[in-house]
This record gives structure tokens, C-alpha cells and sequence, in this order.
């Protein structure tokens, strides 16, 4: 009797989700199901697969041979999926996204989901690093597309052979302690006191823009490469900030306002990828398409 699969991959449910009950809740059945299953594999198998103890069950060694069967099935049908899609012209391949924190987050993460729903053929790999070296990846063929920040009179020159798609332009925001006076205008901000960006940052190069607007040094202290970590100062009273409206999307820490002054500019949030004379690939492109839906749909704060 051949072993059947469909039981293989309740064993397989029961092994990753670390008991029976969380496996029903995993494959949307009751528990007495599942035991069934597995009951009726080690009966047809004549082997036990299973360990039960008072903290839970485990693979017995003939259990993990079966799990390890299973997983080497369900890669199967993965790849036997995307072939399928091949030959029914749907797009697929491979895409390698390096993009930061906050644009995993509020971009690239929602697209995701957005691209495995239109384009099953496509596998898409999210990595969150840092931007020189996601762009060291990039030149290096190990990555496809790349998420970058610009602050708005930053120069636009693009390295040959790369080409920018911009999804989003958003302003930037200031935040200020909540017992700080609310500026209403740039002249407001004379005698702030600011919280640093890491050199050569969207924030840092925004920053020396207002300064020059004033026409004078702004004084700053501390210095942060993450919003969650600017956030945190400032709402430790330790200075003000301008951050993007894209960092200020999830819960804001208390102690804080979140002001619009006029003339902070924007920020523009770029994706950056190979440009071949004959343009991306279907799957990059398929991928840079649903980027842009994804951001333009964006409500910002």
C-alpha cells in the first residue's frame, strides 16, 4: 500500500506547529481529526511517529523521515505551481527586494501580499538592509530592486546602467515634545533644539536644507539612523525632529505632537533596479507595478 501524501502533510502540520490542537488550528480542523490521520499513517506504516508526553508530542525517528518526505513533497508542488504558471504565460522567477525598516513595513511587506495573490509565479525574497549595502547587492546581481529615501533637492543622477522608479513623495513632518510651544512656521525654529541624523541621510541632508532657509546653524544633539529610535528621544524631551510621514504611519509614543510647518519640503521614496535595453523582466516589473499601487494607495498622516 502506498503511503498517502495527505497524511504526510497533517504529520508534517503537527511538526511545525508543535502539538495537535495547534495543527487543527492551523489546517482548519478539529483536533479528533488530525489523531485520526495520524493514527490511520501509523497503522497503514506500522510505525509510531509520533512521541506523546505530558509537555506535547515529538517526531519519533520514523516521524522525522515522514516530515522530511513531506517537506520534499510540498517544495515539489511549489515548483510544479510555478512551472504551471509558466506555461499558462502568467509571469514568474525570482525578485530580491533590499529595502529598509520603514518601507518593509508600510510598502514592501503589504505588496507582498498583493503580489503572491496576481502573481503566484513569482517568488519574492524581502531583505532588510541597510542602503549601502543594499545597493552593493544590487550592482553584484544579488539583489533586483532596491528601496532608497531621497530628501527632495537631493541630486537625481543615476549610475548607468540602473534606473529609479519613484513611489512616493511624502512630506516630512515635525515631532516636538507635547510641552514644547507648537510651531506654526519655519521662523518658529530658530532656537530649536534637534535631535541629529546619521550623516548623509535623507533626515540629515533635510535638516541642512531648513538650516539654510534659516539662514543659521541649527543646533543638534544625540544621533539616530532609525525613526522608532528618534521618537523616542524626542518624546524623552530630548529635542525636536523632522521625520517622514511614512515613519509616522504606526502608534506614535506619548509626549509627542506631530506638526505640519510649511517649507520642511518632502521626502521621495525610491525603487531602484538594472535597467537592460529592453527594460526589467516580466517579474520585475510585475513586482515594481504592484509596488507602486501598493504606495500611491497610502493614506499619509
Amino acid at each position: 500500500m502506498s503511503t498517502d501524501a495527505r497524511r504526510l502533510a497533517v504529520l508534517l502540520a503537527v511538526h511545525r506547529a508543535g502539538g495537535v490542537h495547534a495543527a487543527a488550528d492551523v489546517l482548519r480542523v478539529t483536533p479528533s481529526a488530525v489523531s485520526q490521520q495520524i493514527a490511520r499513517l501509523e497503522s497503514e506504516e506500522g510505525v509510531q511517529v509520533l512521541d506523546r508526553g505530558p509537555r506535547g508530542v515529538t517526531l519519533t525517528p520514523a516521524g522525522r523521515v515522514f516530515a522530511e518526505s513531506a517537506e520534499r513533497i510540498e517544495a515539489e508542488l511549489v515548483e510544479a505551481r510555478k512551472a504551471i504558471a509558466t506555461l499558462a504565460g502568467e509571469v514568474s522567477g525570482r525578485v530580491v527586494i533590499a529595502a529598509f525598516r520603514t518601507a518593509i513595513r508600510a510598502v514592501v511587506g503589504p505588496a507582498a501580499t498583493v503580489v503572491s495573490e496576481r502573481h503566484p509565479g513569482v517568488e519574492l525574497i524581502i531583505e532588510e538592509r541597510e542602503p549601502a549595502v543594499a545597493l552593493r547587492r544590487l550592482r553584484e546581481g544579488d539583489a533586483d530592486i532596491v528601496l532608497l529615501e531621497r530628501d527632495e533637492d537631493a541630486d537625481a543622477t543615476v549610475p548607468r546602467g540602473v534606473r529609479d522608479t519613484v513611489l512616493l513623495e511624502e512630506p516630512w513632518r515635525l515631532v516636538v515634545p507635547a510641552a514644547v510651544a507648537t510651531p506654526t512656521q519655519l521662523d518658529d525654529l530658530r532656537d530649536a533644539l534637534w535631535v541629529g541624523a546619521e550623516p548623509g541621510t535623507a533626515a540629515d541632508r533635510a535638516l541642512n536644507r531648513v538650516a539654510t532657509l534659516l539662514g543659521e546653524r541649527v543646533r543638534t544633539r544625540h544621533q539616530y539612523y532609525d525613526f522608532d529610535v528618534a521618537l523616542s528621544l524626542v518624546a524623552a524631551g530630548q529635542g525636536v525632529a523632522m521625520l517622514p510621514a511614512l515613519a509616522l504611519q504606526g502608534e506614535i509614543p506619548q509626549g509627542i505632537s506631530v506638526v505640519t510647518v510649511p517649507g520642511l519640503g518632502s521626502r521621495r521614496l525610491v525603487a531602484r533596479h538594472r535597467a537592460p535595453r529592453r527594460g526589467p523582466g516580466p517579474a520585475v516589473a510585475a513586482v515594481l507595478d504592484v509596488l507602486l499601487g501598493t504606495a500611491g494607495a497610502l493614506e499619509l498622516a
